[in-house]
């Protein structure tokens, strides 16, 4: 496995830090807080993108805690994250300084540091439509809501109320779903054939706001929300909705970007009506997109098809070392498997967007 290891930017000011911070194709800049911006944990919420595990732990199809899954984590093990390596969740965790992998909630061996550092409740296949992840099996939002509040008792019990309160409204808290809901349960499967696309995607935005909501009640304040991706550029709905050229599916990107406009809006909203939250919307199509349709500007050769196996059609159980292959350099291809980026494209993704996450939290 690669060493990637960051570098530090000492900076005296925020501004200073930021001009300081340089974009790398494969190295994420590890940035040095300002004095009073402090975040003492990491917590995720979503689908697979921040998924680091608890679908080990669930009876679901949706899986990946077998190889070639994790070749570039940490000794090669498959850790249940969908992804060669680590993903954003680990990755942004790192970037503020917290720790370099951020563990699931369900992991048997969950230590109390790691309480006290954040986990993630993220579930592969999840989404906001509640019937996404009964589709696959999955752990919906609402559970992990459920999860969420046993996670607080123990840091109440760990630390006492005071600290807690702290650690709920000083670190950083991950949203990232929305891709499943429109590519499988919309387009794929057609679980919601009374829906147009519009109403469909206010059903998401909706959703969505209210899960911010109830973040809100617990005491959340930093709350990043990522918007849905070029889903029609993913190289499995290239399969499914591109023809015979494979192009973009250009109805799943629209999709996308009617989700995009109105949770961006839902934030706006909340940002005026909820006294001293700080909601992020994190536009993550713009850049993803320009990286597929310009792989070569940040290094990738390979931008239309996974590496694991033909890269069309594999993910999840598909995507295993009896019958895939693995591409013979990882770090050439955007996806790793037919649905999910590799390691490397996480890493060119942070460094474009790590600026809007410290400005927007100070």
């Amino acid at each position: 496995m690669k060493d990637n290891t960051s570098r530090s930017i000492s900076c005296s000011s925020l501004k200073l830090c930021l001009l300081s911070i340089l974009f790398l194709t494969e190295t994420v800049v590890a940035i040095k807080l300002p004095p009073n911006l402090k975040i003492p944990a990491l917590i995720a919420f979503g689908d697979s993108i921040v998924d680091t595990g608890n679908n080990n732990n669930v009876q679901t199809v949706v899986k990946c805690n077998f190889q070639p899954y994790g070749i570039n984590f940490q000794g090669g093990v498959p850790t249940g994250r969908f992804c060669d390596g680590r993903n954003p969740a680990d990755l942004l965790a790192e970037e503020v300084g917290i720790k370099s992998v951020v563990p699931a909630y369900l992991d048997p061996n969950l230590s109390p540091k790691d309480l006290l550092t954040g986990v993630s409740f993220a579930s592969g296949g999840s989404g906001y439509d509640p019937i996404t992840p009964k589709l696959v099996a999955a752990i919906s939002l609402q559970k992990q809501l459920e999860y969420f509040e046993e996670y607080i008792e123990k840091l109440k019990n760990l630390v006492g109320g005071e600290r807690k309160d702290f650690i709920l409204a000083n670190s950083l808290f991950l949203l990232v779903a929305g891709s499943d809901d429109i590519a499988n349960t919309y387009y794929d499967l057609h679980a919601r054939p009374h829906y147009d696309v519009d109403s469909y995607t206010t059903l998401m935005a909706n959703s969505a706001s209210d899960f911010v909501n109830k973040l809100y009640g617990y005491g959340v304040r930093r709350l990043a929300v990522f918007g849905a991706p070029p889903l029609g550029c993913i190289p499995s709905q290239r399969t499914l909705g591109g023809g015979l050229l494979r192009e973009c599916a250009e109805y799943y990107n629209d999709a996308a970007k009617l989700f995009n406009l109105k949770i961006s809006t839902k934030l706006d909203h909340l940002r005026k009506t909820l006294p001293g939250i700080k909601p992020v919307y994190i536009n993550i199509y713009d850049p993803l997109y320009d990286i597929i349709q310009n792989p070569t500007k940040y290094g990738f050769g390979e931008s239309n098809k996974g590496c694991c196996g033909t890269g069309a059609i594999e993910v999840a159980v598909l995507c295993n070392r009896i019958t895939s292959s693995v591409c013979s350099d990882v770090s050439s291809h955007v996806f790793w498997d037919s649905y999910h980026p590799t390691e490397k494209t996480y890493k060119v993704l942070v460094s474009l967007l790590i600026n809007k996450f410290v400005n927007q939290f100070l």
